[in-house]
């Protein structure tokens, strides 16, 4: 009889594999959803949807963007982690809700670097520093000499504990063994206007939402925080050259999906991320949003989420930082 079970167990799990692996061959026979972790209009959905529109015509089939805004963008992440893992819902993650936000947020909701199927990188993005019109430091060694002979003088804004900017931010100052005072707001765009208007003295922003002040003269850039120059800014230096010798900061957009898809559904996930990088009207609407295209593969998005979970971790331990 326990015979007769074990036989009958494993027959059974033979055809719901083979039924899985027919389904996935398959894939996809109907639309996907792609969750976004923040609300619509910002530059994580905007290139989101640009994204999702490339990537339904490279699958042949309707790719339709879910706001599930909250937490930094860990909300999205975790549906997404907890997803059927047939493919049919993915997440479209920024790379500050993957290796800051659950450090900062002290998150048991998912672990970054184990719960999910990693499908690629889909662009890098910079920041930039910038500052108010009025403040007089040239560039970043001034700022920085400043904020050293004058302990109290020197602030920055950011979008809030925790954000993106503030962890920007708060490297600069450890490399530079300066004080500098955090100022956290609710989003960057007033922390924007108080930079503007001199009320704190400086902020970094992403340059796809950065470009439209530095080019209108309502703000200047110091540097930008990539290895290389961006091509929307060439005039303005990285925080390397800038005398920052260790300072890169690059984030990033990449395809996730729940923990074991089918290597069929993330095969073709995979061949069609690839097509989307490789399209040129896809690679000029992000080029002139101030991004770079990342084909960078399962493996390339690994070893990125390991090296800049510990870098935050670090940052966010030496600065005694946590989500209120």
């Amino acid at each position: 009889m326990k015979l007769k079970t074990l036989i009958a167990t494993a027959t059974a799990t033979v055809a719901l594999s083979m039924a899985a692996s027919a389904h996935a061959e398959g894939y996809p026979d109907r639309p996907i959803r792609l969750l976004v972790g923040y609300a619509p209009g910002g530059p994580v959905d905007t290139t989101a949807r640009v994204f999702a529109k490339y990537l339904g015509d490279k699958l042949g089939q309707t790719v339709v963007v879910e706001n599930r805004a909250g937490a930094s963008g860990m909300i999205a992440s975790d549906a997404t982690a907890k997803a059927t893992p047939d493919g049919y819902m993915l997440g479209f993650a920024a790379s500050p809700t993957l290796t800051m936000s659950p450090l900062v947020q002290r998150s048991t909701l998912f672990d970054p670097r184990r719960d999910f199927s990693l499908i690629g990188l889909v662009v890098d993005y910079a920041n930039v520093l910038l500052i108010g019109p009025q403040i007089p430091a040239k560039n970043v060694s001034e700022l920085v000499s400043y904020a050293r002979s004058h302990p109290d003088a020197v602030s920055f804004g950011s979008a809030g504990i925790g954000a993106s900017n503030h962890l920007s931010a708060e490297l600069l100052k450890k490399q530079a063994d300066a004080s500098m005072l955090h100022v956290p707001y609710r989003g960057n765009s007033p922390a924007m206007m108080d930079v503007i208007s001199g009320k704190v003295t400086f902020m970094f922003d992403i340059t796809s939402t950065a470009i439209p002040f530095i080019k209108s003269g309502k703000a200047r850039a110091l540097a930008v925080t990539s290895k290389t120059r961006n091509p929307e800014l060439p005039d303005v230096p990285t925080m390397i050259e800038a005398g920052m010798k260790d300072y890169e900061v690059v984030g990033w957009y990449a395809l996730v999906g729940p923990k074991k898809l089918p290597d069929a559904v993330s095969t073709r996930l995979t061949r069609a991320l690839q097509d989307v990088s490789k399209d040129p009207a896809f690679r000029q609407a992000m080029t002139e949003g101030g991004y770079t295209i990342n084909a960078g593969d399962a493996k390339a998005l690994q070893s990125r989420i390991d090296r800049e979970y510990a870098l935050w971790s670090d940052v966010i331990q030496s600065a005694n930082i946590q989500a209120n």
